[in-house]
């Protein structure tokens, strides 16, 4: 007596969710070594405390990025995308402090490319449906 299984595949993504999902992933990378460029002593820059959050969120990030890819999981998509959201509000201040002009247009551009991200990421299907006459 023989038994099979029959394995459940989660949600397949599209092309659109996995260059979204791959964007945010190296969205996450990029944060990850955050709590590292802590500016020295007595320089302005973001507090430890962001930096050591968008450490956290981007490590957190990563990992529901892979784990959306490998499964479709709309629960690890939402967690990374709730990681992403996290580390584009902690970077928005830049965009209303006294910084050099270079870390307004970086913010700036991370905001796009986050927002690109999560658009992509949460982007249906476009086939359109049988009409049915």
């Amino acid at each position: 007596m023989s038994t099979t299984s029959v394995r459940e595949t989660g949600p397949t993504l599209s092309t659109r969710n996995k260059v979204g999902l791959a964007i945010g992933g190296l969205i996450s990378l990029a944060n990850v070594p955050s709590v590292l460029t802590a500016p020295p002593e007595g320089e302005v820059g973001p507090p430890m405390e962001v930096l050591l959050v968008d450490t956290i969120v981007g490590l957190i990030g990563l990992v529901a990025v892979v784990i959306a890819w490998r499964s479709g999981s709309r629960t690890a998509m939402r967690v990374a995308a709730a990681c992403l959201v996290v580390a584009l509000v902690t970077a928005l201040p830049a965009l209303f402090v006294d910084v050099p002009a270079v870390i307004k247009i970086m913010v700036a551009v991370f905001t796009v490319v986050t927002l690109v991200s999560l658009v992509l990421m949460f982007s249906g299907d476009r086939r359109r449906a049988p009409v049915v006459d």
